[in-house]
C-alpha cells in the first residue's frame, strides 16, 4: 500500500461540482493499494500517517505528528500510484489491486485512521475527483507499507 503525503494548510475534494471532504491543517494522502496488499497494510499505514513527524515543532524541526499539530487526515484513492512506469510511453496498471479489492482496503484504511481519533475525511473510491490543496513547505513524502 502507497501513501503519497503531502502536509496541508488547506486541502479538498469535489466529485461533479460538489465539495465532499474538506480539511484544514493536516496531511493529504494519495493512496494506492496494489495487489498482494491486506488488512495488515491498511493497518500499519494508517499507524504511520497519525504518528509521522513532519510538522515543525518550537525549534522549527519537523518533530510533530499530525495529531500532536492537532489536524486532520484527508484520504484519497488513486490507483495510478500503482501503475508500473518501467517501459513504454504507457503505464500498465497491472499492479494495481482489483477494483472490489481496493475499495474495501480502503475503506479499511479510513475506518484505523478514524480509530486513531484523528479527525479523517475521504474522497470516494471509483469516481472523478477534482483534489485542491494548499502544500505547506512544500513537504511531501512516499510511505510504502
Amino acid at each position: 500500500m502507497i501513501g503519497l503525503i503531502q502536509r496541508v494548510s488547506g486541502a479538498s475534494v469535489t466529485v461533479e461540482g460538489r465539495n465532499i471532504a474538506e480539511i484544514g491543517l493536516g496531511l493529504l494522502v494519495l493512496v494506492g493499494i496494489e495487489r498482494g496488499d491486506g488488512s495488515a497494510e491498511a493497518a500499519k499505514l494508517a499507524a504511520r500517517l497519525v504518528a509521522y513527524r513532519i510538522f515543525a515543532d518550537a525549534a522549527g524541526k519537523m518533530n510533530r505528528s499530525v495529531r500532536d499539530a492537532g489536524g486532520s487526515v484527508l484520504l484519497v484513492p488513486q490507483f495510478t500510484l500503482a501503475a508500473d512506469t518501467s517501459s513504454g510511453l504507457r503505464p500498465s496498471f497491472s499492479r494495481a489491486a482489483p477494483p472490489e479489492l481496493g475499495a474495501a482496503l480502503f475503506d479499511e484504511l479510513v475506518a484505523a485512521v478514524t480509530a486513531t481519533g484523528v479527525p479523517c475525511a475521504r474522497g470516494q473510491f471509483g469516481a472523478m475527483m477534482q483534489v485542491t490543496l494548499t502544500n505547506d513547505g512544500p513537504v511531501t513524502f512516499w510511505l510504502q507499507t
